[in-house]
This record gives C-alpha cells, sequence and structure tokens, in this order.
C-alpha cells in the first residue's frame, strides 16, 4: 500500500497506477486468515506425530503430576516423566489504562483491524509499536507515540535507532512525546474522544492531555503464568517470570534445580521471542533425550518487520564497549550501505545500513545491526556465525551471488580490518543470559 501510494517511487521505476486504495475488511481477513492456517498446519503435525492433545486450563499438582480441565472444575490428573511449562505472554497494560478492545487496544486487538482510525496514539516505541505505527501509516492513520524513556526506539543500537528515525517516523504522519507516561487513557464514550493524561516521566508532573480517535498499548508483554501451581514445587516467580536455569530447569525459592520440570519462551523472561522460545524447546528436548545442550541466547537474532526491516544480533554498540573495557579488549565497528548493493538499486529501495561491531585482534563477531530491505532475511549469515563461532576473517572469504542483497553482509565483512590471519573458528562457552 505504502509503495502504490508512493507516486515518486512509481515513477522511478517506470510505473503508473491510479488511486489505489483498500479493503479493510479483505486486509484483515488476510492476516487472521494466515494465522488460522499456521495453527491448523502446526495441529495437524503435533496430530500426525502421535502426540496427544488435552485441552483445558492446566496447573502442577507436584513432580510428574499436572491437573486440567475447566477453570471451575479441573479434575482430569495425568502424569509424566517430564513437564515442560510454555504458556507464553499476554500484553501488559500498565495500571490506570482502561482497555475496551474497541479505542484502547492491545497488539491482541489490533491485529484483527477492526477499524483504522484517523489518530490512534501508540504507548511505547518498541518493537510492537514500531511495526504497528508502520501498518497504521500506511493505512492512513495519524500516529503519536507516547515513550516513557528519552528518545524513542530504546532498545535498538543507537545508530541504527536514528537512522530509522529519519526514514520510519520524520517523513510520515507520526509525531512523538518522549520522556512522558500516560498516567490515565479513557476509552471513547458518547461521542467522546479517547483521553490520555501526560505526566513527566521524572518529575511526575502533569504535562499535558491528548485526544485522540483510538490508544493502542504497545508496553511490551507479561508472562501468562498465574495458576500454574508452582508452589506445590517450592517455586517463586519474579515478577511473574518462572526462574530458570542455562539450561531452562526451573528453579526452586533455594535456586536448585526442581527435578523433571522445565520453562522455556516468554513466561521465563530471558528472551522473548517465538523462534527464541523454539530452540530453548529443541536445547530441552536434546537434554532429555540423552545429549547435553545449553543455548547461546547471544546468537539468537531478532527483528522488527516495519518497511524497512529491522534486524540484529548480538550486543549494541555501547552495551560491546561496556564489555571491552570490563575485559580489556579492542572494539572495531564496520559500516556498509545498501546505495552500494545492485539488488536493493534496483529496486529503488537503497535507503539502508548494515553495521558490524568486532573485535579487531581475533575477528569475533560482537553484534550485528541491519536496517533496509529485507533485513530480518539478511541477519542469518551473521547469527549463524557468532553461534558457530566463525571468525571474521574465515566468513569475508565467502562467494555470494550477484545481483544479491546478501552481498551488503558480503561487503560488511569484508570491510572490517582483522589483525589475525584465517585460522579455525573460536569455540564460545554458551553464554546464559
Amino acid at each position: 500500500m505504502r509503495d502504490l501510494q508512493n507516486e515518486h517511487h512509481m515513477k522511478a521505476l517506470g510505473l503508473q497506477v491510479a488511486a489505489a486504495g483498500y479493503d479493510r475488511q479483505g486486509v484483515a481477513d488476510h492476516a487472521n486468515n494466515l494465522a488460522t492456517k499456521i495453527r491448523n498446519n502446526l495441529t495437524n503435525s503435533m496430530k500426525a506425530l502421535g502426540v496427544d492433545i488435552l485441552t483445558g486450563v492446566g496447573s502442577i499438582l507436584g513432580p510428574h503430576k499436572v491437573q486440567y480441565g475447566k477453570l471451575d472444575s479441573p479434575g482430569n490428573i495425568v502424569t509424566a516423566k517430564d513437564i515442560i511449562i510454555a504458556t507464553g505472554s499476554v500484553p501488559f497494560v500498565p495500571k490506570g489504562i482502561e482497555v475496551d478492545g474497541k479505542t484502547v487496544i492491545t497488539s491482541d486487538h489490533a491485529l484483527k483491524l477492526e477499524s483504522v482510525p484517523d489518530w490512534i496514539a501508540i504507548v511505547g516505541s518498541g518493537y510492537i509499536g514500531l511495526e504497528f505505527s508502520d501498518v497504521y501509516t500506511a493505512l492512513g492513520s495519524e500516529v503519536t507515540f507516547i515513550e516513557a524513556l528519552d528518545q524513542l526506539m530504546p532498545g535498538f543500537d543507537p545508530e541504527i535507532g536514528k537512522l530509522a528515525q529519519r526514514v520510519l517516523i520524520n517523513p510520515r504522519k507520526i509525531d512523538y512525546h518522549t520522556g512522558v507516561f500516560a498516567t490515565k487513557i479513557t476509552p471513547a464514550k458518547n461521542g467522546k474522544p479517547v483521553t490520555i493524561e501526560l505526566i513527566d516521566a521524572k518529575t511526575k508532573e502533569p504535562k499535558d492531555i491528548l485526544e485522540v480517535d483510538a490508544a493502542l498499548i504497545a508496553t511490551g508483554r507479561a508472562p501468562f503464568t498465574d495458576g500454574l501451581g508452582l508452589d506445590s514445587v517450592h517455586v517463586e516467580r519474579k515478577r511473574g517470570f518462572v526462574p530458570v536455569d542455562e539450561r531452562m530447569r526451573v528453579l526452586d525459592f533455594k535456586g536448585d534445580p526442581v527435578p523433571h520440570l522445565y520453562c522455556i519462551g516468554d513466561a521465563n523472561g530471558k528472551m522473548m521471542l517465538a523462534h527464541a522460545a523454539s530452540a530453548q524447546g529443541i536445547s530441552v528436548v536434546e537434554q532429555l533425550t540423552g545429549r547435553d545442550h545449553v543455548l547461546n541466547h547471544l546468537s539468537i537474532p531478532a527483528a522488527c518487520f516495519t518497511h524497512p526491516e529491522i534486524s540484529m544480533v548480538g550486543l549494541t554498540e555501547p552495551q560491546a564497549r561496556e564489555k571491552a573495557e570490563k575485559e580489556g579488549f579492542e572494539v572495531s565497528v564496520a559500516k556498509t550501505s545498501f546505495k552500494a548493493n545492485t539488488k536493493a538499486l534496483a529496486e529503488n529501495e537503497g535507503e539502508g545500513l548494515a553495521k558490524l561491531i568486532y573485535r579487531p585482534d581475533n575477528g569475533e563477531i560482537l553484534g550485528v545491526h541491519i536496517f533496509g530491505l529485507h533485513a530480518a532475511d539478511l541477519i542469518h549469515e551473521a547469527s549463524n556465525a557468532i553461534a558457530l563461532g566463525t571468525r571474521i576473517q574465515d566468513i569475508k572469504l565467502a562467494v555470494h551471488a550477484h545481483p544479491t542483497l546478501s552481498e551488503v553482509i558480503d561487503e560488511l565483512f569484508k570491510s572490517a580490518k582483522v589483525k589475525a590471519h584465517a585460522s579455525g573458528p573460536i569455540v564460545n562457552e554458551p553464554v546464559a543470559v
């Protein structure tokens, strides 16, 4: 939609498009049908593998014992040699915010796209907020960000965040308030708009009252772990998260592993990403089948699905410099632009940057950050290199097909200045996060 409405972009490719429009229900149906299809495929895969699916609310009764059923009558009990908790998370809604599911919504409601408001406030400018700002502005909404910290996109590498702001926020119908909390949000009622009361994040002084058509609460996610019955195995949750060690074994209040009990995914809070949960699950199954395994969380990539995309793996530059200062090594940074990539130019999508943070003494990759076309697909060469301990002086000799976007990463590794010559991989001890 964004490309079709961008006359300059279309003209540059020699294309002419009459006034582009969209059918809101059709867009919503595509998203919902996709989710249903994926869910059905996964369910069918499990059934084909002989997995029994027992439906109900579950809680742990003690070692090897789970009770499940309806909330008011959870009468069924099953026993198992091992138990894995994988209950995930739900959108986190701060105090003072009244969610009605229509005009004050969470990401769960927003995915249904029941309306496209003229003006929507988005509370939080992390992954979820950014992705939805991309969707809503492409569909014609005006967006106001409300961010508690002093800058937008606080979780990203600062340099990537600055460029992303220049491309994803400044040219679009987006304004923002930083360093403020939304202390009270009231849904639209009786013809009155949604009202948002803002206070200064530091002084707590009242700052402003906004009136908008809708508000999306994108303040992160909270673990879905209430009622799990963890008391029966002497486990105390921390801010709702189930405590685990580096092998995903659940820890009791003394810090000792509870035998045969594991927790993976958002419920343990180590890294709240779907693919991290899958990797943790695989790690647990490896252990259950007699092969010890510890997952290196620093090798797990993350992506933000805006247009263009943002992706990252490993440390940001400030994190790497802090680590270098503590451990006494040098840090170097290499960068390359998408403007130098033939495929990106052919697509008329030259806006973008790839950044490599590394050790010049031994060629270890500390972090890679990409902002640009298909960044989410390009990150895996870097994440696999970190996972396997591959050094820059080895990977920069790899050959990439031309013309492809993967040459952005090829250029990045080739531009790094490493003192050591080609050698074997760094065998890293697994990092517990």
